[in-house]
């Protein structure tokens, strides 16, 4: 069985997007700041921050995503569906699967467990990556299920918008594994002890 990977990228501050998060602004009043790294802004990506991204889905069989990013994303992502595997979205609305190019969207409505459980099946042996947003990714934490944290966190002070870290207490320890610095962001690599 692969491993369950929460792959985020908050500011300095602590928050993954900005207020006032709409379809036309995913990312709120933030804008895409939290994601120079990616190319986002007209920032030039580095030889680590292209490193890290051949890195991101490269053991993915699937991806885990909340309802809100899906609404907000799904314009932004293209034909392609942007994940090039099965990714499953935790609602409370039901929907019929959709599908954009080689990205098959499901929706679980039976809670964050029921998702990963989903995604680990679909994966087989390899990873199972969340992606946000902020509530989907305190949930898998409060479930102890995280193997790795990974966290490129961007040089940005918002002040304000959505905390990624409100009210969660992780149910492992983590240790820190590696630290890679770019001219766009700290990418960090959080191992969570074994589970009992």
């Amino acid at each position: 069985m692969g491993r369950i990977l929460l792959d985020l990228s908050p500011s300095l501050d602590g928050f993954i997007a900005g207020d006032g998060v709409s379809e036309s602004a995913p990312f709120g009043d933030a804008g895409h700041r939290l994601h120079a790294w990616l190319g986002f802004e007209g920032a030039t990506p580095d030889a680590t921050d292209n490193e890290v991204v051949s890195r991101m889905l490269a053991t993915a069989g699937a991806v885990v995503i909340g309802r809100r990013m899906f609404d907000v994303g799904i314009a932004q992502w293209g034909e392609d569906g942007a994940w090039e595997r099965p990714c499953f979205v935790v609602t409370h609305r039901p929907r019929e699967d959709l599908v954009r190019g080689s990205t098959t969207f499901s929706f679980v409505t039976d809670g964050i467990l029921a998702a990963l459980e989903r995604a680990r099946a679909t994966a087989g042996k390899r990873d199972v990556v969340v992606a946000g947003g902020a509530d989907i990714a305190r949930q898998c934490l409060a479930t102890g299920m995280v193997d790795e944290l990974r966290l490129h966190v961007v040089p940005v002070l918002l002040g304000h918008g959505t905390r990624l870290w409100d009210g969660v207490l992780p149910r492992r320890e983590l240790r820190l594994a590696s630290v890679e610095p770019s001219a766009n962001a700290l990418h960090q690599t959080w191992v969570a002890s074994r589970r009992d």
